[in-house]
């Protein structure tokens, strides 16, 4: 089962439920008028979803205009971002010129969740010498998790899974991360593919808390990296566990997987500008990818073996901020 969210004047949008092919919707009523009413009573909204989601598929619903398409959840409560690829974190530092962080816990910020950007929405940025940066990545959506989960018990609570960029200012980054305290000005508001997927709809591409998809990105029309989600060194499961340690997580908490990245990053390509331009140093001891300037254009979609895109486009341009 998709799942997307139609602009309608309000602030959570509405709730469609969506055909395999991605082309038709049906609204899912008044009973769940947006994804975030939902999750919050998943074990009574999903029953009511999956009939939508039959009857769709038999023709139901209504062609969709994908202008009119938001983020899955233009807000919720929490997004809680890790770093759970190994490749990416060797490589930013270098592109960074940081010390390896050790730990055996998983590495995770609280960004804002107060809006996210729809995928086709012009991206504004108040500067471009802050650093412009674009990170694909993939996200899990959960119902309500109790303080204390074992990362066993933690996979059941994945009732949705999406696709992101992680937009970041890099020139602010390493200044924030020397405080300690973590980001507010090199973490703006990030993007989310049109669509939400059930675990299930994925088949064997979810397995081991982890999302088994290329993520296909293009900078400017031109192929920048294919990086599978599988090398995840933390599965969802295991981040999930992480940021429930000390807390309870609200219904609509968001947890991302950090830059997907893979070991042989030379031969798939990267998800972030950084991690190119820490691949340029080691090769020629200096970066020459510059960051990204206002007009450019980034592409994402995670694809599958079968070709299938069950998460739809990020396609999003760079646009300078109204002053």
């Amino acid at each position: 089962m998709r799942l997307a969210t139609r602009s309608n004047g309000t602030p959570d949008g509405e709730l469609l439920v969506i055909s395999k092919d991605g082309a038709r919707g049906v609204p899912a009523g008044e009973r769940w008028p947006n994804l975030l009413a939902a999750i919050d009573h998943w074990n009574r909204a999903e029953a009511d979803l999956r009939e939508l989601a039959d009857a769709v598929e038999t023709g139901a619903g209504e062609a969709i205009d994908p202008d009119t398409l938001r983020a899955p959840l233009p807000r919720s409560w929490q997004w809680l971002d890790g770093s759970a690829f190994a490749a990416h974190g060797e490589l930013m530092q270098i592109a960074f010129k940081t010390d390896p962080i050790v730990t055996d816990k998983p590495l995770m910020y609280q960004g804002m969740s107060d809006r996210f950007y729809g995928p086709y929405d012009p991206v504004p940025f108040r500067r471009q010498d802050d650093g412009i940066d674009f990170e694909g990545e993939f996200g899990v959506v959960v119902d309500a998790v109790p303080m204390g989960v074992t990362a066993d018990a933690a996979l059941a609570h994945v009732k949705l899974l999406v696709q992101i960029n992680d937009w970041s200012l890099r020139a602010l980054a390493v200044p924030e991360m020397k405080t300690g305290f973590g980001w507010i000005q090199a973490k703006p508001a990030c993007s989310m593919a049109p669509f939400a997927a059930t675990p299930d709809s994925l088949g064997n591409n979810w397995r081991e808390g982890r999302i088994h998809l290329n993520l296909d990105i293009a900078l400017n029309g031109a192929r920048f990296g294919r990086a599978n989600g599988r090398e995840m060194h933390f599965g969802f499961h295991e981040l999930i566990a992480h940021a429930a340690a000390t807390r309870d997580l609200v219904a609509g908490t968001i947890i991302g997987s950090g830059t997907v990245a893979n070991a042989n990053y030379q031969e798939v390509g990267s998800s972030c500008l950084s991690e190119r331009r820490a691949i340029e140093i080691i090769a020629h001891g200096r970066p020459s990818t510059e960051f990204m300037s206002f007009g450019d254009r980034v592409r994402m979609e995670a694809i599958s073996s079968e070709g299938e895109a069950p998460f739809g486009v990020i396609d999003q341009m760079v646009t300078e901020a109204a002053t």
